[in-house]
């Protein structure tokens, strides 16, 4: 029976995201070159902002992350920080067959 191991490591890339409205979530897509369909991402935006947070994150193509932004705030609209750095961590299963060492 094969081993399941898994591969990760971290990726820092630079984002704008779009305006988000006022009590809603979108979810915006960018290329962050190295990604796999179907790996799994912890998504951390280096800065506070009031009424934005992180809804979920996941890699919907080869080399492409969506982010889906929250809105908590009734009556305006919030534009995540333009060009941050975020920090993204990347996991993928990777199937060899006979014993990890």
């Amino acid at each position: 029976m094969p081993t399941q191991l898994w591969r990760e490591g971290f990726i820092r890339v630079a984002i704008t995201a779009t305006a988000v409205a006022s009590a809603l979530s979108i979810e915006q897509s960018f290329t962050v070159p190295g990604l796999k369909l179907n790996d799994q991402v912890v998504v951390t935006k280096p800065t506070f902002q009031t009424g934005l947070g992180i809804g979920n994150a996941r890699v919907d193509a080869d080399n492409s992350l969506a982010i889906t932004f929250l809105n908590t705030q009734a009556g305006t609209a919030v534009t995540p920080t333009a060009a941050e750095v975020y920090t993204i961590w990347w996991k993928r299963p990777e199937n060899f067959a006979g014993s990890a060492s």
